[in-house]
């Protein structure tokens, strides 16, 4: 197992940060290696034209290494948002049939669906939050021969209570639904394989559990739709695109795979570098390692909240990087203000408190955050 990897990070003494739900912070080597990036746009005469293709070749064989892809089946998107909005538009929904979502989802992966649904005369169906936590189960017995999307992610944002994607992927194929996911709060820190899965569009943000910058994604797009029309009309995704000099001989034909769905200026000079830094140590250390670890303490979490009266979900319902610890009668009044006096930073979603620890907090940030809980109940 990997040890502690706070000497990565700029986290002072004295700051326990349990919040990678929220955001993640960056490395320190990223850090230095954004700087560089934003001096060198001081000589743009230094840029030259592989810079615009290099680096993001780079990161697109880190993002399907990380899921299992080939790299042509992966796509630079500046957000999920940007993501399920290529999804929505190259789904067919038909009238009288269903998108399924689940209660209080995150919203870039709701939307889209809305407007989806009401343009063709559908409805959203929306799973309420299951009393046994089992959300696997409530979400397939939701899926039937009426489903033409299921919309999902591995975990409730919320409180990480886990979504077995295998079982979901397996009754979307058996009725014909496609499922599109949002991993943005699991991947990178839990395991994950398209090839277990298989669904039709996979996307993620950059900012929180894969230590990179805002404004930056990734998307999976399953062969079957990589024929699919893309949001932008790009010179960056067609043929050719490489030999500036002819970029006005106009191309139909885009680069192969899912290079069409790219956002325009995908060559981001800044941005690339800096997450193609953090995924490298990711990817190094290996997603099981890296959720191993963060379930260590996950569940010394868990062992905690309960030895004095708190609720959390039970080990076989809930991810290993996130968890909630749930009050019957809300969080108690203050208890947030309290936490961040002593720097002790989580987050607060509906009656939970939402405690998201990564590869640099240990179990004394536990201890810590305890010490406080405690002293507030």
């Amino acid at each position: 197992m990997i040890e502690c990897q706070k000497h990565l990070f700029d986290i002072p003494d004295g700051v326990t940060y349990l919040n990678a739900a929220y955001m993640g912070p960056l490395l320190k080597s990223s850090a230095r290696i954004g700087a560089d990036a934003v001096h060198k746009k001081l000589n743009p005469w230094d840029i030259k034209i592989d810079d615009f293709f290099d680096p993001p070749n780079r990161y697109y064989a880190l993002a399907a290494k990380m899921i299992e892809a080939n790299a042509n089946d992966i796509a630079i998107v500046p957000s999920v948002s940007y993501g399920t909005a290529i999804a929505a538009k190259n789904i067919s929904v038909k009238a009288g049939q269903k998108i399924v979502v689940m209660a209080d989802q995150f919203p870039s992966n709701v939307y889209p669906w809305i407007d989806l649904a009401e343009s063709n005369d559908a409805t959203i169906e929306t799973v309420p939050w299951p009393s046994d936590d089992n959300w696997t189960r409530a979400i397939v017995d939701a899926i039937d021969d009426g489903t033409a999307i299921v919309a999902t992610a591995n975990a409730h944002w919320t409180n990480g209570t886990l979504i077995d994607l295998v079982a979901v992927g397996e009754k979307c194929r058996q009725v014909g639904a496609a499922l599109v996911l949002d991993l943005t709060q699991t991947l990178g820190v839990t395991p994950f394989s398209v090839k277990d899965v298989d669904p039709d569009y996979m996307v993620v943000g950059s900012y929180k559990w894969l230590l990179g910058p805002y404004s930056l994604g990734f998307m999976y797009v399953a062969p079957r739709n990589q024929n699919g029309k893309p949001i932008e009309e790009s010179w960056i995704t067609r043929k050719g695109a490489t030999d500036f000099a002819r970029l006005v001989d106009y191309k139909e034909a885009y680069e192969d795979g899912a290079r069409r769905f790219d956002m325009g200026e995908k060559s981001n000079f800044i941005n690339i570098p800096i997450a193609i830094d953090a995924m490298e140590l990711l990817v190094g250390l290996g997603t099981e390692n890296v959720a191993a670890y963060i379930k260590t303490l996950t569940d010394y979490i868990a062992e905690r909240a309960r030895s004095i009266g708190l609720n959390v979900a039970d080990e076989q319902q809930r991810v290993s990087n996130l968890i909630g610890i749930n009050f019957t009668s809300g969080v108690p009044e203050g208890v947030a203000e309290k936490l961040a006096e002593k720097k002790v930073y989580v987050s607060i979603r509906g009656d939970s408190i939402r405690i998201g620890p990564h590869i640099y907090n240990d179990k004394a940030d536990v201890d810590r955050l305890f010490d406080v809980l405690e002293s507030s109940l």
